[in-house]
């Protein structure tokens, strides 16, 4: 085998590697945020008392709702 095949065998290879490793992380974090949200209920209440918002469960719960259709809608734009 010449030395110039084997050279792009070696970069094909590598490349193939580089594009199944990104998408292969990209799927896990993608899987990973869906299964382990960002913020949750508690954390949004600990904020809204940090700014001096007194929140009722109605509020909190409209307000989770409104960022997991936010998350949502910005997931079916990609």
């Amino acid at each position: 085998m010449s030395t110039g095949i084997w050279i792009l065998i070696v970069i094909v290879v590598g490349l193939a590697g580089a594009l199944a490793g990104f998408y292969g992380a990209r799927k896990y974090m993608e899987k990973y945020l869906r299964d382990n949200p960002p913020i949750n209920e508690d954390q949004l209440r600990v904020m809204m008392l940090q700014m001096g918002q007194k929140p009722s469960q109605r509020k909190l719960h409209q307000m989770m709702t409104a960022m997991q259709q936010q998350a949502r809608n910005s997931n079916k734009k990609k």
